[in-house]
């Protein structure tokens, strides 16, 4: 049985210390507790606004994370250098907008692969895996194939969000793109706006290797403790992986 990876986004424990401009909570410390309660890699979003982790947080997490180390970044000139300093495992490549409250989209990249080709190639040359944060479209997907990525990781906003009407086409979306990725080869991620009841249907999805998930963790987190939080993550997940092989 294929045991899905989980990567516990720990961004909002940074959301909350800059709230108040104080030293704590400490993302490094929720680091070491997702780690020790089953979380497979941990990932921050390094924003060009620096609205919740900071680069001395990146630096120390760089020294401390056990498992894996996954950094959401654009492609400006001064997160992909601080990238390339640190050295995380693992870079996905995401939009932003500094307006937006959280990443609204995939990045686009049909039209722009030769930009984007460019950093995923200085990326690598520093000895970092990248992945791409993608809209669920299949011709997307083979683009980043072709640019030679480790992975992609589909976005899975479009489908937490709908209504009952629209979920399940959306949900079809996902799973014609993660099926691409699948036959392409390539490792196949799936994230953002999953929580504990609409992140089984994507775990179902038999390709899907990783699940990137944060703001429904730390929120419950809150009523349970951040250590609960991410062991019931996982028995959620750990449930869909036996029904992947009742199947």
């Amino acid at each position: 049985m294929r045991r899905i990876r989980l990567g516990v986004n720990i961004d909002h424990v940074a959301t909350l210390r800059q709230a108040r401009d104080t030293r704590y909570p400490d993302p490094v410390l929720a680091a070491a507790l997702v780690e020790l309660a089953g979380a497979d890699q941990v990932t921050v979003h390094l924003r060009e606004d620096r609205r919740h982790i900071q680069d001395r947080d990146l630096r120390i997490l760089r020294q401390t994370v056990q498992t894996s180390l996954n950094l959401e970044m654009a492609s400006s000139e001064d997160v992909v250098a601080i990238a390339c300093e640190v050295r995380p495992d693992m870079a996905t490549l995401v939009p932003e907008r500094r307006e937006e409250r959280t990443t609204e989209g995939g990045l686009q990249v049909l039209g722009r692969e030769r930009e984007v080709a460019a950093v995923v190639r200085r990326l690598q040359d520093a000895g970092i895996r990248v992945s791409l944060f993608l809209n669920p479209d299949p011709e997307s997907v083979r683009a980043a194939v072709e640019m030679g990525c480790s992975q992609v990781e589909i976005h899975t906003g479009f489908y937490a969000d709908a209504d009952e009407a629209s979920r399940d086409a959306q949900l079809r979306r996902v799973r014609a793109a993660v099926a691409e990725g699948a036959r392409r080869g390539i490792a196949v991620a799936a994230g953002h706006g999953l929580d504990y009841r609409n992140v089984r249907a994507i775990a179902r999805i038999p390709q899907v290797e990783e699940l990137n998930i944060g703001h429904s963790i730390v929120s419950r987190a809150v009523f349970v403790g951040l250590e609960a939080a991410v062991r019931e993550m996982r028995a959620v997940l750990a449930e869909e992986e036996r029904r992947r092989v009742s199947r």
